[in-house]
């Protein structure tokens, strides 16, 4: 096995010379030496057939379940075949941002494709190439609302905690005032929200469907943020959205969220999609990368980045957005599967989604011990009460080989997509109803 030396003892003390200083560390003096490691404990190098045989033993600990019950986040849906066998061709893979943009035809043109589907999907005018997740695009779209006498945002506590958390981290960093506002009844508290709106209010986050599920009066929402000056971002969950009022019509200004639903598989975590799109008077604020159509000398149809200065993201505290990358091969796969589905085929996985979650909650419910947490509506995820340790419960379902609900505030929160079936239903139920009997003995 060969080694990858980039430079010789000789020419570190030649670049260290040149810069000044006489040792490495020296380029650290910045960083308090009580957060330094002072060294890593890595083990020595291993030939391609240990480390394959390595990778192999560490990958048999992970347990894919056969079924699945749980969301909160990440979502299992049927993935058509044709968006591996498109986004897995080598020039796709490959390809992460187009740094030298006009010469990359391809993989601009496949970003304007995605752009155009997210805005029909959000109903908004303009979208960028995407960001890192969903929690990082609330975020960022949060810094869009800002100006120099607005520096507050509101965000709903019925959002994804992880989402919460991003914001909250965004805003301190940027020295800007975060209020939570507080639910009632699993549902963001309108009176509260009337409350905390002040003329230093720059804007409001809040997601349909919320955490737990539930759908939010996200029109009545948005009237009230508009009443106080203020800019409305509705996170949404691109599979209901199909069904759903649309952000526009629920008067949002920004709208954000996860993409990992279109076409790309859990994967233990990850890589996730942050999609973002706003209307048109906010185009100039979208941080990211943005693809434009325009035409080329000869008159043929080509596409650049457009309505942004190529660096401007790199300006450190002078930006608003240090965003200058986008998740190129996810937004792909999203476009891919998009178009592979088309508005009918997401409408009938969205209802899908929505009819077995009805018949679950339904036959779950009527077990003793159990009940909905909450009576608003929900699409396809909803919070019960569990008569005992949620653990416990969850303990005997894994195994069957079954991944039930998200303990959350004592409960579960259930998820069902069109990928579980009326038996895996049914069979669900009648370990909750055994469980239970068992419990209250």
């Amino acid at each position: 096995m060969g080694s990858y030396i980039p430079c010789n003892e000789e020419e570190k003390k030649d670049m260290l010379s040149a810069i000044g200083i006489s040792d490495e560390q020296e380029l650290f003096s910045d960083v308090p030496s009580k957060i330094r490691i002072g060294g890593l404990n890595l083990p020595q190098g291993k030939s391609e057939l240990e480390v394959s045989r390595e990778m192999k033993s560490l990958a048999a600990k992970n347990h894919v379940f056969s079924t699945i019950f749980r969301g909160a986040g990440a979502y299992r849906h049927y993935i058509p075949s044709i968006v591996g066998s498109v986004t897995n061709k080598e020039e796709f893979v490959t390809a992460y941002t187009p740094y030298e943009a006009e010469i990359s035809q391809g993989i601009l043109q496949s970003i304007f494709e995605y752009q155009t589907m997210i805005c029909e999907l959000t109903d908004m005018d303009v979208s960028n190439a995407s960001v890192y997740d969903g929690a990082s695009a609330a975020a960022e779209a949060s810094a869009m609302c800002l100006d120099r006498k607005r520096r507050m945002m509101l965000i709903s506590e019925t959002v994804h905690p992880m989402t919460l958390e991003t914001v909250r981290t965004y805003c301190e960093g940027k020295q800007v005032s975060l209020k939570v506002i507080p639910a009632k009844d699993g549902l963001t508290d309108p009176d509260a929200l009337k409350s905390a709106l002040t003329t230093g209010t720059a804007g409001f986050y809040a997601e349909q469907p919320n955490y737990f599920g539930l759908i939010e009066d996200m029109e009545g929402l948005g009237a009230i943020v508009k009443a106080g000056g203020a800019k409305f971002i509705m996170g949404i969950r691109p599979i209901p959205a199909v069904l759903l009022k649309s952000p526009r019509e629920c008067g949002a200004d920004i709208v954000t969220g996860e993409g990992q639903p279109l076409g790309i598989p859990i994967s233990f975590g990850g890589p996730y999609l942050g999609f973002m799109a706003c209307r048109k008077e906010l185009m100039r604020q979208l941080p990211g990368r943005i693809v434009g159509e325009t035409q080329d000398a000869a008159g043929n149809r080509a596409f650049v980045l457009t309505l942004q200065a190529r660096e401007q993201h790199i300006r450190r505290e002078k930006a608003s957005s240090n965003i200058c990358s986008n998740q190129a091969l996810c937004a792909m796969k999203a476009a891919v599967y998009m178009t592979a589905m088309g508005a009918s085929g997401m409408a009938q996985a969205a209802e899908n989604c929505y009819e077995l979650a009805h018949y679950a909650a339904d036959l779950i419910s009527r077990i003793p011990g159990y009940g909905l947490c909450y009576e608003a509506p929900f699409f396809n995820e909803f919070l019960t009460k569990v008569p005992g340790d949620p653990e416990k419960l969850l303990k005997l379902l894994e195994n069957e080989d079954i991944l039930g609900g998200l303990p959350v505030d004592g409960g579960l929160l259930w998820c069902f997509t069109e990928m579980n079936t009326k038996e895996e239903i049914d069979r669900l139920a009648e370990i909750l109803a055994a469980f239970g009997k068992e419990e209250t003995k």
